[in-house]
């Protein structure tokens, strides 16, 4: 066991999200039990998940995704009542954490991505490491859009949208997981010859042909299953709980 204030803080001190300018409340979301011996990871805090944490009789659940983004309406009804009402009526504590999940080092969103895939770590092109989030690296060989594609599809279990926009083969890529697709032309400055994140829209086509620089949108959900996983296990490695990570399916 460990006491929650101190899981928080160990958190906290190892993704500084003070570092970042983010759309939501990185850290503590929903108090609950004051003693943690029972983390549950899993990508986003929907109700599924937290049906999970309650059957497996967890103390807190910790993911990417929270509560509380800016814009939002700030009413307590519906969808968000009955995830409120889950957590306070089981007394389950909600720990959050998105763009610091995203940067870090060496447990983060993109760093496990170049793992999964085998990239070799080059830089960031928006900040220092542990601070960017455009990752940059090149693939363990050299290979063209169509093959990359497979090795996203072998890899993640899921077949990306690809819009091959040159024949020549991969030599550097970039990456950020989720919903980055507006950084194609950061990475496209960076050199890259292709650039991977999570969704695609409609200007993201034209941008890559015209630029020339190959897109591949691997799913949101799917990049971002690795961090969190990741975060969970360092954390019951180096403290006295147990962790359980739940995939609750998602194909965006």
């Amino acid at each position: 066991m460990i006491a929650r204030d101190r899981l928080v803080k160990i958190c906290d001190e190892l993704l500084c999200p003070e570092k970042f300018k983010d759309y939501t409340v990185n850290g503590l979301q929903v108090a609950g039990r004051a003693q943690v011996g029972r983390i549950m990871t899993g990508v986003t805090a929907c109700q599924a998940l937290l049906d999970e944490a309650v059957c497996w009789d967890a103390d807190l659940v910790l993911v990417h995704h929270g509560y509380f983004w800016k814009n939002e309406p700030v009413t307590i009804t519906g969808m968000k009542r009955r995830r409120l009402a889950t957590l306070l009526g089981n007394d389950i504590n909600l720990l959050a954490y998105h763009l610091p999940l995203d940067a870090h080092q060496t447990l983060g969103n993109n760093a496990c991505l170049a793992s999964e895939l085998d990239f070799q770590v080059q830089g960031c092109a928006d900040g220092e490491p542990g601070a960017g989030l455009l990752w940059l690296g090149s693939p363990s060989k050299a290979m063209d859009s169509v093959a990359l594609g497979e090795h996203l599809t072998q890899r993640l279990a899921r077949e990306p949208t690809v819009v091959v926009a040159h024949e020549r083969r991969i030599e550097r890529v970039a990456w950020c997981t989720g919903g980055a697709q507006d950084m194609i032309e950061l990475a496209f400055e960076a050199g890259a010859d292709a650039f991977i994140s999570g969704e695609i829209s409609e200007r993201t086509t034209h941008l890559a042909r015209e630029m020339g620089i190959s897109y591949f949108a691997a799913g949101h959900h799917a990049t971002e299953r690795y961090g969190i996983q990741a975060l969970g296990e360092w954390l019951a490695g180096e403290q006295d709980i147990e962790h359980r990570f739940v995939d609750i399916d998602n194909p965006a």
